[in-house]
């Protein structure tokens, strides 16, 4: 594990609590680094090895209701792209980059569209495309595609089904992987089956919903289950793309898109 040199947090205009860990050189270029669903701030410190590169600041919050982070009232991506800025203020950046891997991809993408002058580069890493754009379900395993046409379809059920699951993480992350397996390529299990990084999961995921489980509902609605409020024609910002082949969680179609 590479424990963070700050653990913090910071209060927002409206007097919720946003928490944020940093890793990395302190006088690199600064990262804003969003996780995924569910994820914490804590992620890539769990991650083996030293997976930083030189040069760097990492960044890394709590999205809303995960970790240490208070849930937002009326959560949509460009209320989280409010938050980001307004760390970004507090830490005194002037330009820095914004990476979303997995479920943090849609709100990496709203601050691109939001704050252009203020990103040098924007990352999205297997980030899911809008809901109910064409072809982009392409590739991706039935389970998600269930889950995500239900969010788009049947919020209310989503919602409801979104708490039980985060339940049964909560309640044994272990068996959670264990369930997760089932949707994946073999070459992600072969990796799932590694024991550190089996036991890096287990952490961020226990960490991710110690408040419970309105982060990962919040997620699943602003990320699938309404229009994202932004036209990503109307982006400005270079956005650099990363899919895999093989990926049936976010499939490729999804960057394509």
């Amino acid at each position: 594990m590479t424990a963070p040199h700050l653990d913090s947090e910071i209060l927002l205009p409206d007097g919720r609590q946003l928490a944020f860990a940093e890793y990395g050189d302190v006088s690199g270029t600064p990262v804003l680094l969003f996780h995924g669903l569910p994820g914490s701030r804590l992620a890539w410190g769990l991650l083996p090895g030293n997976p930083f590169p030189s040069k760097l600041r990492i960044i890394a919050p709590d999205r809303p209701g995960y970790g240490r982070s208070d849930p937002t009232p009326v959560c949509t991506l460009l209320d989280w792209a409010k938050d980001a800025l307004y760390l970004s203020d507090h830490l005194r950046l002037d330009r820095f980059c914004v990476i979303g891997v997995s479920g943090g991809g849609p709100g990496a993408l709203a601050c691109a569209y939001a704050m252009p002058e203020r990103l040098s580069s924007v990352g999205v890493i297997a980030g899911p495309a809008p809901t109910n754009a064409p072809g982009v379900f392409e590739g991706m395993s039935a389970v998600n595609r269930f889950f995500m046409r239900l969010a788009w379809r049947m919020p209310f059920l989503s919602d409801l089904n979104t708490r039980l699951i985060a339940k049964v993480i909560r309640r044994d992350p272990g068996r959670y992987i264990d369930l997760m397996q089932r949707k994946l390529h073999g070459v992600d299990r072969a990796i799932l089956a590694q024991t550190r990084i089996r036991d890096m999961l287990v952490s961020d995921f226990t960490e991710a919903l110690r408040q419970g489980a309105q982060g990962m509902v919040d997620d699943m609605a602003a990320n699938h289950g309404r229009p994202w409020g932004f036209m990503l024609n109307y982006i400005e910002t270079r956005v650099q793309f990363w899919y895999t082949a093989l990926d049936r969680s976010v499939p490729p179609a999804m960057g394509r898109y």
